[in-house]
């Protein structure tokens, strides 16, 4: 019996919450095979912030300027993969964690995650976009034309809607 494999792109704004853990143990069965990549996109935006850097974003996401920007934005990301390793753990759920950054030989390389979902296309046999409710529309669209790949948008909470709002 060969095993499924399934790549999982969730939103650094929900990786944390109860209801994705939740769905992330639905797939989690049998011989499934599984990769979860972990975003932070606000929380890198948040941080850059904090730390008075500009963004710049162009069509392939934030572009980054320099290491001490490269390494910040992968801290972030790698705090992310940490927490959701942990949770996955706790919950009796065996995951691949990953984040979207590469090193290619010598340089680090950040990937957004998006994309990472489609460099991951030909060798997964399902794929799942998980975000907020109010993105999914932009990301059916975007993701559309690929069959394998499924967006799954999950309920904006009060608080997050608060931290927006801050």
């Amino acid at each position: 019996m060969r095993r499924t494999k399934i790549f999982v792109k969730i939103s650094g704004d929900i990786i944390k919450r109860p209801d994705v853990i939740e769905w992330v143990r639905s797939i989690a069965f049998g011989r499934n095979y599984i990769v979860i990549c972990t975003g932070g996109g606000s929380q890198i935006n948040e941080e850059f912030k904090r730390r008075g850097i500009p963004p710049d974003f162009g069509p392939l996401g934030r572009a980054t300027k320099s290491f001490e920007e490269r390494q910040i934005a992968r801290d972030v990301l790698e705090k992310n993969q940490a927490e959701v390793q942990d949770l996955l753990s706790d919950n009796g759920i065996h995951a691949e964690v990953i984040i979207p950054v590469l090193d290619l030989g010598t340089v680090l390389c950040h990937v957004n995650g998006d994309i990472l979902v489609l460099a991951a296309y030909h060798g997964f046999d399902k794929l799942f976009v998980l975000t907020l409710e109010g993105r999914e529309e932009k990301k059916t669209e975007e993701f559309g034309k690929y069959p394998k790949i499924e967006v799954i948008g999950f309920p904006v909470r009060d608080e997050e809607k608060i931290r927006k709002a801050v």
